[in-house]
C-alpha cells in the first residue's frame, strides 16, 4: 500500500486527466471528476461483497440520451482514493490505476457495458 497525501494524489488524477486522449477529453464537457476515501455502504450494497471499487460513473450514458437530454447536473466519475492505494505501491502505480480507471468509467460515459470494457482491456 502506499498513499498520497490529498493535495499529491489530486495532482496524480490532473494529470491522469490531461493525459487522456483528446478524443475522450473532447467529449467530456458535461462529466465531474470527483475523489473520495470510500464508496459509501449503499455504493457498496450495489456490488459483489468482496470486490474492491475503485472507482464509479454516474449519469446518464450517451445511448441513452433522448432529443429532451437538457439543463440536467454534470455527470460524474469518482474515484475512491483509498481503494486505489490500498492496490497501489508506487505513486507510478497510482497513476496507472487512476488513468485505467478513468478510462474504464469514461467507458460507461460513452454506454459502453463491462463486457465491452474486459474486451477491450479497460
Amino acid at each position: 500500500m502506499f498513499t498520497l497525501s490529498e493535495e499529491e494524489f489530486e495532482e496524480v488524477v490532473s494529470k491522469a486527466i490531461e493525459d487522456l486522449p483528446e478524443e475522450f477529453k473532447s467529449k467530456l464537457d458535461n462529466v465531474d471528476v470527483v475523489v473520495e476515501d470510500y464508496p459509501s455502504a449503499e455504493i457498496r450494497r450495489r456490488f459483489p461483497p468482496n470486490r474492491l471499487i475503485l472507482g464509479l460513473y454516474q449519469g446518464v450514458p450517451h445511448k441513452r440520451r433522448t432529443t429532451g437530454y437538457g439543463l440536467v447536473l454534470p455527470d460524474k466519475i469518482t474515484l475512491f482514493k483509498r481503494n486505489i492505494e490500498m492496490v497501489s505501491s508506487s505513486r507510478e502505480e497510482i497513476y496507472a490505476r487512476i488513468r485505467k480507471t478513468l478510462l474504464h468509467e469514461i467507458g460507461h460515459h460513452f454506454s459502453l457495458s463491462d463486457r465491452d470494457l474486459r474486451r477491450m482491456g479497460w
